[in-house]
């Protein structure tokens, strides 16, 4: 089997939605398929804010060629975002990219494309939460450029003893 080279582009719902859907069953395993396809369905109900970025990678076996989706960026348009400067700002919702095609730049080509597709809407901002026990998630923004706006803060107090 031949492994091509990747290709990052937007998503191609019609015939991409199952390849999709199951990279965000990967991303989220304990999420149920209803709740990722409803999602999934609000995402592409507002193209206007809203999409979706794929890497994909041509496989021929047999002489047969077909497409696999070794990954995906999902990027929306938000009013706000606490921590950033201007207003609305890009956000990216969801990244993801397969483990068999992980440290091959494949993540750093899905947010070039989620950045160029806010850029394209005249926005100057970006920002993303990948949650601060993520530490891989943590480090592979922070090698992409981009900077910690805000910690989410947590009060707490013991009632009870």
């Amino acid at each position: 089997m031949y492994l091509g080279a990747m290709t990052i582009r937007a998503l191609q719902p019609e015939e991409e939605w199952r390849g999709w859907l199951g990279l965000r069953e990967l991303l989220w395993k304990d999420t149920p398929e209803q709740v990722l396809l409803g999602e999934m369905e609000g995402i592409l109900a507002n193209p206007a804010r809203n999409a979706v970025f794929i890497a994909e990678s041509p496989l021929n076996s047999a002489g047969f060629p077909f497409h696999l989706l070794a990954g995906f960026a999902e990027v929306t348009l938000r009013d706000s975002v606490e921590g950033c400067a201007t207003r609305p700002v890009g956000y990216v919702e969801a990244w993801y990219v397969a483990p068999a095609s992980r440290r091959k730049g494949l993540g750093r080509q899905l947010l070039e494309a989620a950045e160029q597709w806010v850029l394209s809407r005249g926005y100057t901002e970006i920002a993303s939460d990948p949650g601060l026990k993520n530490e891989v998630n943590v480090l592979a923004y922070r090698a992409l450029g981009y900077s910690e706006g805000t910690r989410p803060m947590l009060f707490r107090k013991k009632l009870i003893d």
